[in-house]
């Protein structure tokens, strides 16, 4: 019954920023654990940032580390993923997620998913 709905995708250059919204159903979101994830054409999806259903702690693939922030607005029902220096290897489908775990990294941790939105940067 939790629906999640991701916005904020486009084109940028390589070096620019972006933020991805993604706003939640239901009345306890503040107890999910949310992440992103991407995917490009070809190639499994990857996790690349989490924020903790304990206290919003946040975590990150080694790849975006640096690079990306994810935060939350619980009042809102929403996560975001600002991401600033893109590459052009962050080309790919963005999908926030939820789950009801701790810290988790893996597809199989997330019960519900987005339709995702297209991130592309070019060089």
């Amino acid at each position: 019954q939790v629906q999640l709905v991701e916005s904020g995708g486009g084109l940028v250059q390589a070096g620019d920023s972006l933020r991805l919204s993604c706003v939640a159903s239901g009345r306890t979101f503040i107890s999910y654990t949310m992440g992103w994830f991407r995917q490009a054409p070809g190639k499994e999806r990857e996790f690349v940032a989490g924020t903790s259903r304990s206290n919003g702690i946040t975590y990150y693939a080694d790849s975006v580390k640096g690079r990306f922030t994810i935060s939350r607005d619980n009042a809102k029902n929403t996560v975001y993923l600002q991401m600033n220096s893109l590459k052009p290897e962050d080309t790919a489908v963005y999908y926030c997620a939820k789950s009801t775990l701790l810290l988790p990294k893996n597809t199989y941790h997330y019960d519900y998913w987005g339709q995702g939105t297209q991130v592309t940067v070019s060089s």
